[in-house]
């Protein structure tokens, strides 16, 4: 018998050691290394789903003979989905889908299978679940349920066994935190069955062009639970996010090899499941009837599409030594940098102030393009000012108070003509010759010239 060895992973960037130690010298991260007990090294296992080992050897080909028509994207039936995905299911490959408990990973799966499954065939496993559960789930929400096939499993072995007869062209493997392969003599949901579960899947979707996606736990602080050499692994690596107070839930791509990054889809969870939302921007600008100081409208920048989001801003005098500076869907370094740029280039001082930011709708704003609006919502605020409400500003503030342009600043302008505003704020940069119909866009090359224009 083959002797089972032990090693030591980081959970942060799985660097294996030969022994225990406190910090891990690859990421400097402290208390990250745990035990690892491995089974028989994988020259040594028994099992391997057919045709793995003689498909092995293929002929080299260059680059140019490589047919691309053989993998059509497959359409999930849900446009959002699809955006996120890249334009859509790509066969073979490794999709890892992660999310809060109760944020929807599970309906928005059974619902896109259920769809599918009347076109193709379709396996969903659930390991989490009895089949019991699963079917009536599929019965309140509607669904149609007689062409989708139901497999209720946790091993990883038993799984490939069951889709090398089922030939399905969708697996979706509910969720990797529970499956277990019988070598790994560690239990389920610790480092080494996830890792080599989920590398067990995504070589057999790559030998069988078979898509797999697969449902992922997070952790404490909303990151993916499992070592991090699982994202490494898989070819996408979405998010699904959403409180549980509000009834849109967002759904982001963080890794895609078949697509944009950061690229944002919306859905509102309903009494018959998702739905998505075709126009995001028409929710995050349900702005009040009556106008306030220190609101307006910026025009962010998410994946391959432009989103409107409304900020708001609150100064008041601080009754403490040190003023709170809190951003609630921003950076809160880049708050107070901008507040020394506005001191030292715009003339307002605040350091005796309470400044607080939010984004409305949840929405977390990641590029430069916020800057301008922020600083010129802080004024409206300090001020005590109304800034109108067809007004949309974007643009990035450098450190010696210039306005530097962002991308795709036409596609942005478009977007906010279309929802009716009249007016922009905007880079001189990103200033077109020709402005879009109805609308007066002014270019600033300095926060001074941005402040006059108000």
């Amino acid at each position: 018998m083959a002797k089972n060895k032990t090693a030591y992973v980081c959970n942060e960037c799985g660097q294996d050691f030969p022994r225990w130690q406190g910090q891990c010298n690859a990421c400097q991260e402290w208390n990250t290394i745990t035990e690892v007990r491995l089974g028989a090294s994988s020259a040594t296992r028994t099992h391997q789903f057919s045709g793995y080992a003689g498909e092995t050897s293929k002929k080299v080909q260059t680059l140019d003979q490589i047919d691309l028509n053989e993998l059509p994207r497959i359409a999930s039936t849900f446009a959002e989905l699809d955006r996120v995905l890249g334009g859509g299911i790509v066969p073979g490959s490794a999709i890892l889908i992660g999310g809060h408990p109760g944020a929807g990973k599970s309906t928005l799966l059974l619902q896109t299978l259920c769809q599918l499954a009347q076109t193709m065939p379709a396996l969903y496993v659930t390991g989490e679940e009895s089949l019991q559960q699963v079917a009536m789930r599929a019965h309140r929400l509607g669904l149609p349920t007689q062409n989708l096939r139901m497999l209720s499993e946790t091993s990883v072995e038993a799984i490939c066994d069951v889709a090398l007869q089922e030939k399905p062209k969708v697996i979706v493997v509910d969720s990797i935190q529970v499956m277990h392969m019988s070598d790994i003599q560690s239990s389920p949901g610790s480092v080494s069955q996830v890792r080599e579960s989920a590398s067990y899947l995504t070589r057999f979707a790559k030998q069988h062009s078979i898509a797999v996606i697969m449902v992922g736990h997070v952790t404490k602080d909303g990151s993916l639970a499992g070592p991090k050499v699982l994202e490494h692994c898989i070819d996408c690596s979405v998010m699904f996010e959403g409180d549980s107070d509000s009834r849109y839930r967002t759904l982001r791509s963080h890794k895609n090899r078949f697509g944009a990054i950061n690229e944002l889809g919306v859905f509102a969870m309903t009494e018959r499941g998702l739905k998505e939302v075709a126009n995001p921007s028409a929710i995050f600008l349900s702005r009040g009837e009556e106008a306030a100081s220190g609101s307006l409208v910026m025009v962010v920048w998410e994946g391959t599409r432009p989103l409107l989001v409304e900020l708001q801003v609150l100064v008041d005098s601080s009754a403490m030594s040190n003023p709170r500076r809190v951003a609630v869907g921003m950076d809160a370094n880049r708050l107070a940098m901008l507040l020394a740029v506005m001191h030292r280039h715009g003339g307002l001082l605040m350091s005796d102030q309470d400044v607080f930011v939010n984004v409305v709708g949840g929405v977390k704003v990641t590029e430069t393009s916020a800057d301008l609006t922020l600083l010129l919502a802080m004024v409206s605020s300090f001020r005590g000012e109304v800034l109108p409400s067809d007004l949309v500003v974007f643009g990035e503030v450098g450190l010696s108070g210039e306005i530097r342009p962002v991308p795709n600043g036409q596609e942005r302008l478009i977007e906010a003509a279309k929802h009716g505003f009249k007016r922009a704020i905007v880079p001189k940069a990103n200033a077109p010759k020709k402005p879009p119909l109805g609308m007066e866009v002014i270019g600033v090359s300095k926060l001074s010239e941005a402040l006059d224009a108000l």
